[in-house]
């Protein structure tokens, strides 16, 4: 393969990426090993993420016309990126994770909804509750009120029932 192919072929790719992506995460990868990658790899594609190493230059090229094209002025040095097409939380959980458990790479940036965050930033949208455990609080909010009453009022019913067994035992 040529490498105008190969280059046009590696474009082609992000472009798709950053067209179908919800958040991309920039990551500075030195000192992991290839293994080590394609671990986090494997864990970032468990939740719906994909993660890449990229040619810096190939990767601005794709991002133009896209939400995604104030990536470029992170994107200095060795870089890759986790793609997160589902959860927007996800790719960054998983990477602050890794980092921390291997005590390897940095997180560089993001780029979540056309709009850049910094590095603390996107450590940030790491802390933040998934989809999942928000949908769970707020069915459990919606829930809280009606076991409330729930309880309420079989508390009066219980007491009702308890006040005519006494009444029922003091007659016999």
């Amino acid at each position: 393969m040529t490498t105008k192919a190969f280059k046009n072929e590696k474009i082609d790719k992000f472009k798709k990426s950053f067209e179908n992506a919800k958040v991309a995460v920039v990551t500075d990868y030195r000192g992991l090993t290839v293994e080590e990658i394609t671990e986090l790899r494997r864990s970032l594609q468990k939740q719906d993420c994909d993660y890449t190493v990229t040619k810096n230059t190939l990767c601005k090229i794709a991002s133009k016309g896209t939400q995604f094209e104030a990536i470029e002025s992170i994107l200095k040095g060795p870089s890759a990126i986790a793609f997160g097409f589902g959860d927007e939380v996800a790719a960054a959980k998983i990477l602050s994770k890794f980092i921390k458990d291997n005590k390897k790479g940095e997180i560089i940036g993001a780029v979540l909804d056309g709009n850049l965050l910094s590095a603390d930033e996107a450590k940030k949208l790491a802390n933040l509750p998934s989809k999942e455990e928000l949908y769970a609080k707020i069915l459990g909010s919606i829930n809280s009120p009606a076991s409330g009453i729930v309880y309420s009022i079989n508390g009066v019913m219980s007491a009702l029932v308890r006040a005519i067994d006494a009444v029922s035992k003091t007659k016999a």
